[in-house]
C-alpha cells in the first residue's frame, strides 16, 4: 500500500494567524499580571530578550525544514542528525508538552464559562474538547479556519489596546490611578524596582507566553507553498513579538503605574476597565476564553501530528500514521483528546496548584525541543555543507549563536529552579525523560 501523506492545504492567511496565534499565548493575557509584578517595568527587556532567542531558533527551524520536502516535523531531522533516540525523545516530549499545556487550558476554558453560567467547571471543559476534536476530524482546513478567527479575537484586543493608549497619551487623559503617561514606566522605583533579582525571576513567567510559537513547524507538511509561506510566518515574528508583546505590555504600563497592578488577574482587564469600556471584565473574559479555547486547538492539531510522524517512523503504534477520508491522522487525534480529557478530572480532583505545575512542565519540555532545533541545525551545517551552500533561507549567525542560545536556556532551567511555585517543575520532569528511556530501550 502507498504512502499516505498529509495534505497541503493550509494557505498563507492560515500560516500566519497560526504564526500569530502560537506568538500569543495565554501567559500574554493570564500571566503578564505577575510576571510585571515580579519585575516591574525590565519586564519589557525580558520579553525582548527571550522573543529574539526564538526568533533565531525559528530560523534554525525554518532552514531545516525547507531543506527537506520529506520533513514533516522537527522529530524527523532529529533523527537524521542527531539519532533516533533524539527523534523518539523529541516527538514524544512534544506530544507531552502540548497535552499538558492543553490540560490547563481545557479547565480554564471551564473557568471562564463559569463567569457567566453557574455550571459544573467539567461541563463546559469537556463540550470545549468534543467540539474541538469534532471540527478538527473534518479537515485539516477547518483547524486553519479555526484557528485563524481565534487569532484574529486577540489581535484585535491587543491593536485596540495600543490604539487607546496612545490616544490617551496624545490627550494627556486621566484615570482613577493618575495622568497617562509615558513617565508611569519609570516614576515609580525606576526601570529595575526590583533590582536585577527581580528581573531574572520575571523570565520564568514570559517564557510560558512563548509556549507554542515553533507550531508552524509542525504544519509544514500541510502547508501550500511552504518555500515561500514559513519564511513569511518565520520572519515576520520581531514584528509580532514588538507589536504584541512589547506594544501591549508598554501601553498597560503608560495607562496605570505596575504597581497598581493585581499579580493574580489580568492587568487587560484592570486597563480596559480605566479606559471607561462598560463591560470591559465580559469582554476581557471572553478573550481569554478563545484563547484558552485556541491553545487547546493547537494543542489538538500539533499532538495528531506528532503522533502521526511518530506511528510512520515506529516509534508508535501504526495506526497514528493512517489518515482518515479528511487527510487527517484520526487515530492519533482522537488519541490525543483522551488523554486531554484527564485534564479536566486531574483539574477536578486538585487545587489551583496542579495550573502552575502542568505549564511549569510544559516549560521546560519546550526548552528540551527548542534546544533539539538548535542542535540539530549545528550538525546539519556540519555534516551537510552542500545544503546549506544551496539553502533559500539561512539562518543568520549559524552556528556561534546556536551555541549562545542554547547556554541561554540552560540559564532559564536555573531560573525556574529558583522559584518554589516552579520548582518542583525540575523534579518531576525527569521522571517524563526516565519513562522515555525505558520505552527506547524496549522499543529498540
Amino acid at each position: 500500500m502507498a504512502e499516505q501523506k498529509l495534505e497541503r492545504r493550509l494557505k498563507n492567511r492560515h500560516i500566519q494567524l497560526i504564526a500569530i496565534g502560537g506568538a500569543i499565548g495565554t501567559g500574554l493575557f493570564l500571566g503578564s499580571g505577575k510576571a510585571i509584578h515580579l519585575a516591574g517595568p525590565s519586564i519589557l527587556f525580558a520579553y525582548l530578550i527571550i522573543g529574539t532567542a526564538l526568533f533565531f531558533v525559528m530560523r534554525a527551524l525554518g532552514e531545516l525544514l525547507l531543506s527537506n520536502s520529506e520533513y514533516t516535523s522537527f522529530t524527523d531531522f532529529a533523527n537524521e542528525y542527531i539519532g533516533p533516540w533524539a527523534g523518539f525523545v523529541t516527538g514524544w516530549t512534544y506530544w507531552f508538552c502540548w497535552i499538558m499545556t492543553a490540560m490547563a487550558d481545557i479547565t480554564a476554558v471551564g473557568k471562564y464559562i463559569q463567569f457567566w453560567f453557574n455550571v459544573p467547571q467539567w461541563v463546559p471543559a469537556l463540550l470545549c474538547l468534543l467540539i474541538l476534536m469534532i471540527l478538527n476530524l473534518l479537515t485539516v482546513r477547518m483547524f486553519g479556519e479555526i484557528e485563524f478567527w481565534f487569532a484574529i479575537i486577540k489581535v484585535i484586543t491587543i491593536v485596540a489596546l495600543i490604539i487607546l493608549g496612545l490616544m490617551m497619551i496624545l490627550f494627556s487623559f486621566k484615570t482613577g490611578t493618575g495622568h497617562v503617561s509615558v513617565q508611569n514606566i519609570w516614576s515609580y522605583g525606576g526601570m529595575f524596582p526590583h533590582g536585577v533579582s527581580g528581573f531574572f525571576l520575571g523570565f520564568q513567567m514570559a517564557v510560558f507566553s512563548f509556549v507554542g510559537i515553533e507550531l508552524v513547524g509542525v504544519t509544514s507538511a500541510e502547508t501550500a507553498d511552504p518555500e515561500r509561506n514559513i519564511p513569511r510566518a518565520i520572519n515576520s515574528l520581531p514584528v509580532r513579538v514588538l507589536l504584541f508583546y512589547i506594544g501591549a505590555l508598554f501601553m498597560i504600563l503608560c495607562i496605570t503605574p505596575w504597581t497598581m497592578l493585581n499579580p493574580n488577574s489580568s492587568p487587560f482587564v484592570k486597563v480596559f476597565t480605566l479606559v471607561g469600556v462598560p463591560a470591559a471584565a465580559s469582554v476581557i473574559n471572553f478573550v481569554v476564553l478563545t484563547s484558552a479555547a485556541s491553545a487547546c486547538n493547537s494543542g489538538l492539531f500539533s499532538t495528531s501530528r506528532m503522533l502521526f510522524s511518530l506511528g510512520r517512523e515506529g516509534n508508535a503504534p501504526k495506526t497514528f500514521s493512517v489518515l482518515g477520508k479528511s487527510s487527517v491522522p484520526s487515530s492519533a487525534l482522537i488519541f490525543s483528546a483522551a488523554a486531554l480529557s484527564v485534564g479536566v478530572l486531574l483539574n477536578y480532583l486538585l487545587p489551583d496548584f496542579v495550573f502552575t505545575l502542568v505549564t511549569s512542565i510544559s516549560a521546560i519540555c519546550f526548552i528540551w525541543v527548542w534546544s533539539i532545533i538548535l542542535i540539530s541545525h549545528i550538525i546539519y551545517l556540519k555534516k551537510r555543507p552542500d545544503l546549506a551552500a544551496k539553502s533559500i533561507f539561512k539562518a543568520p549567525f549559524a552556528p556561534a549563536i546556536n551555541w549562545l542560545i542554547l547556554i541561554f536556556f540552560v540559564f532559564l532551567l536555573v531560573l525556574i529552579g529558583l522559584a518554589g511555585d516552579t520548582r518542583v517543575a525540575l523534579f518531576v520532569t525527569p521522571v517524563w525523560f526516565l519513562l522515555l528511556a525505558v520505552a527506547y530501550h524496549f522499543r529498540k
